[in-house]
């Protein structure tokens, strides 16, 4: 059976909700409807542009930039703080909507989300007309709009839905690529940013076609496994698993948001370490090992990738999560500035559940860490009695920018 995979997203959400918002409280004019934007307090770090109508847009208003740009680019623009508890309360009743037609649903943040359709698509004549009764019940029900797209995987769904806003249902199925993908240019494709794609318009490669058409070899030459990562996605490549909730076990993470952007892969090196030490000691205190571990990015520009990996044998070893994290921000990373990344496990099992070896576990063993167990233990007991700071390793003494975490 041919998966159907939704991707779901709401029309500039923050905006969109506020403007609901004040409706709903008696304001006489609507924030969709005039140059006006979605922006914070600088020293909260939120001094940036978070959502914009489309007639702000209009002015060339972006979302990222500096608030203090766009009042230079409109004078009159109307601008309000974030309101992230309502933006949640919103995200949750938006859910709780979409759960009435399937519970195999991926939320993936606060508004957007995969939605696997497969085992429903028969109760409708196409998948087209089931969206377009989400999509309208959702503008009916709450007052805002959704773009939703349609494919066999979550990548081909994901560039549907941000075919032409707002208030659209599009298709991105395989055979539809080259026709509807392929002549936009590269910057369109997800997760090429702006170093990637400087990158590829140095190699003549301007569309997301001539992506797909281009060499995978020269481009891995060139961009390692980022560019290889590229150019499967402009070939349509994608997973189709929908990691709903009822699948997914409950797992262990860490992010932090960083009070400057990194700019380069040692920083957010030393930030994985800190984490990954953050996280494998919250394993270790709840008795548990993880069998899989995913890393993610939150560029300067709000855009958020992320990526997991499967662990050979489940591990609570701050080295073990370290590695595979790095690892994957190698996989994933576009060379843009960072301003948060984060670890997240997953698949836990308890601490005293015999792992079974393979054959080359076997045949080749490994120096016995032993000793680093007992060493992690050891640091565990001081840091409970003492405080997390305790008990600090060399590596993470240099010098850093801050940073606010948050745990989950």
């Amino acid at each position: 059976m041919t998966p159907i995979i939704f991707h779901i997203d709401v029309n500039s959400a923050y905006l969109s909700w506020t403007a609901v918002e004040q409706l709903k409280n008696g304001a006489k004019q609507d924030l969709r409807e005039i140059p006006s934007i979605i922006g914070g307090d600088q020293k909260a770090r939120r001094g940036v542009v978070l959502a914009k109508s489309i007639p702000a847009k209009k002015y060339g208003i972006r979302t990222g930039e500096p608030v203090a740009n766009a009042f230079r680019k409109c004078p009159n623009l109307v601008s309000v703080p974030p309101d992230h508890r309502m933006y949640r309360e919103k995200s949750d009743r938006l859910m709780d909507y979409l759960k009435s037609f399937t519970t195999k649903i991926e939320q993936v943040s606060v508004d957007e989300c995969y939605m696997d359709f497969t085992e429903i698509a028969w109760k409708y004549p196409s998948p087209v007309d089931a969206a377009l009764i989400i999509k309208d019940g959702i503008r009916e029900q709450f007052g805002f709009t959704v773009n939703i797209g349609i494919s066999s995987n979550k990548l081909l769904a994901k560039m549907a839905s941000d075919f032409e806003k707002p208030d659209k249902v599009h298709t991105l199925f395989p055979e539809e690529i080259q026709v509807k993908m392929w002549p936009l240019p590269i910057g369109e494709l997800y997760m090429a940013g702006r170093s990637s794609v400087e990158t590829l318009k140095k190699l003549e490669i301007y569309t997301i076609g001539d992506l797909a058409q281009a060499d995978p070899e020269v481009i891995s030459l060139h961009m390692k496994s980022h560019g290889r990562m590229l150019w499967e996605s402009a070939n349509g490549a994608g997973d189709s698993q929908v990691q709903s909730e009822q699948a997914e076990a409950k797992g262990i993470g860490n992010s932090t948001t960083l009070s400057e952007d990194a700019v380069t892969a040692e920083e957010a090196m030393e930030v994985f370490r800190e984490l990954a030490a953050s996280v494998g000691r919250r394993l270790r205190k709840a008795g548990q090992k993880a069998n899989m571990v995913s890393m993610e990015i939150k560029y300067h520009d709000f855009q958020t990738v992320s990526h997991q990996k499967q662990l050979s044998k489940p591990s609570s070893e701050d080295d073990v999560l370290y590695g595979a994290a790095c690892q994957l921000f190698e996989e994933t990373w576009d060379g843009e500035p960072i301003r948060l990344l984060g670890i997240r496990t997953a698949k836990l099992v308890d601490a005293s559940e015999p792992v079974q070896l393979s054959i080359f576990d076997i045949e080749m063993p490994k120096p016995p860490d032993e000793k680093h167990r007992k060493l992690n233990m050891a640091m565990d007991e001081i840091r409970k009695k003492y405080g997390k700071d305790a008990v600090v390793k060399a590596s993470l003494m240099k010098p850093g920018k801050g940073k606010k975490g948050h745990e989950d």
